[in-house]
């Protein structure tokens, strides 16, 4: 079983390996929650995320024999890089098994901290089932993810920093997937603060812990594609789910499009980089996923190791959404000067042209006419509104895409 003696024994070894993250209070997240909303920084955490915590925990209370033969372990890349970066301090081999649709940069990172990686699987399970079979056949151990205590007890060291930064909070939320940080800090928490609330939240997309709190047991789900790819689990732990049905209030889940909207208002609002797992939290308060108002909260911020290409679609998707970004089509007559004065109308609603192309053949487009297809930069919705009323007004067929 799991003690606070075990959580507060991780601490001390992680001392000068793992940094104290910081709890920063964010007043325009509080005024969109209701709520005074506090964000723990694990994205600042080395390695980029808090699994390094449980990792490192697990790896250092190895006898010296299990150390010699190595370790094994199996991760969509935040765990990956954790038990990397803890292998490589303390000198141990180290074999990594990820998902070959694993973000390349993880992929990457977790080579540069020393790992051997072996990608194989379309998803985590299978890459978890694969790396099984390697530390039977090497007699290395095997660090899981997840369903552990001493990783269990790693992750839980973060709730020892929380009630020290804000003795007074009130709520506490997580991401969870396979349940080893919700676990742990969940038991951690209400161990030294029994009235404190504790809730987990998941992509709609692959909701594993909410399937196993409605049958009372972990279950294999069938999910789907999520950018939230830290907690894309199917069946969580059987270890931390037990924990998670006595110390947790609740588990919430949030849309794919509330987990990006809430990437990009922090990368925005609070110049944060935050991968989508890492999001989770945030995203169940600003889209009043909980049942209370008025609380402080702390909302745990995971990870930050997010791919390049994954971020320039969601600032994209963003810029789209908040109507600050648009494309539109209309039909013109191709004769010199009636683009001019279809560019001077654009100037005149103070839209801003990104960029603008011609077609002359098409279904829509008779001899004579040109089809021009516009992206504009724009304020918000009423702008788009706006420049489409007066398009229509002065004679333009205008076809809008979102």
């Amino acid at each position: 079983m799991l003690t606070l003696n075990d959580v507060l024994q991780a601490r001390e070894k992680m001392k000068g390996i793992v940094h104290q993250t910081p709890l920063e209070h964010s007043q325009t997240f509080s005024q969109f929650s209701l709520n005074e909303v506090y964000m723990k920084l694990e994205n600042l955490q080395k390695t980029g995320s808090f699994k390094v915590r449980g990792s490192f925990n697990k790896i250092m209370s190895l006898s010296e024999e299990e150390r010699q033969r190595g370790v094994v372990a199996a991760s969509a890349g935040n765990h990956a890089q954790g038990v990397a970066y803890s292998s490589t301090m303390i000198g141990i081999p180290c074999t990594i098994v990820m998902p070959k649709g694993a973000p390349l940069s993880k992929v990457q990172a977790t080579k540069g901290y020393g790992a051997d990686v072996i990608l194989h699987g379309d998803v985590f399970d299978e890459s978890l089932e694969y790396a099984l079979e390697l530390q039977r056949q090497r007699q290395a151990t095997f660090v899981h993810p997840f369903d552990d205590l001493a990783v269990m007890a790693g992750q839980g060291t973060i709730s020892l920093e929380i009630l020290e930064q804000l003795p007074d909070a009130e709520v506490v939320l997580c991401p969870v997937g396979g349940g080893g940080l919700l676990a742990g800090l969940a038991f951690t928490l209400k161990q030294l603060k029994p009235s404190i609330q504790v809730y987990g939240v998941e992509s709609s997309a692959c909701p594993g812990m909410t399937a196993a709190l409605r049958h009372k047991k972990p279950v294999t789900i069938t999910s789907s594609d999520t950018i939230a790819d830290g907690i894309a689990v199917k069946k969580p732990g059987n270890i931390t789910y037990e924990y998670i049905e006595k110390y947790v209030d609740g588990v919430v889940c949030v849309e794919e499009a509330e987990i990006s909207r809430t990437m990009l208002y922090l990368l925005e609002r609070n110049k944060l980089l935050v991968e989508g797992s890492g999001a989770c939290s945030l995203a169940a308060l600003l889209y009043h996923k909980l049942p209370f108002t008025g609380k402080k909260v702390v909302a745990v911020l995971s990870g930050g190791n997010v791919d390049v290409t994954l971020i320039s679609r969601i600032i994209e998707r963003g810029l789209v959404e908040s109507g600050r970004f648009v494309t539109f089509t209309t039909v013109i007559s191709d004769k010199p000067g009636q683009l001019n004065k279809l560019l001077r109308i654009i100037a005149e609603l103070e839209a801003n042209v990104m960029s603008i192309h011609h077609q002359r053949i098409g279904a829509k487009v008779l001899p004579g006419q040109a089809e021009i297809h516009f992206s504009l930069e724009t304020k918000n919705q009423d702008h788009i509104h706006h420049i489409h009323q007066v398009l229509m007004k002065e004679g333009y067929d205008v076809e809008f895409f979102q």
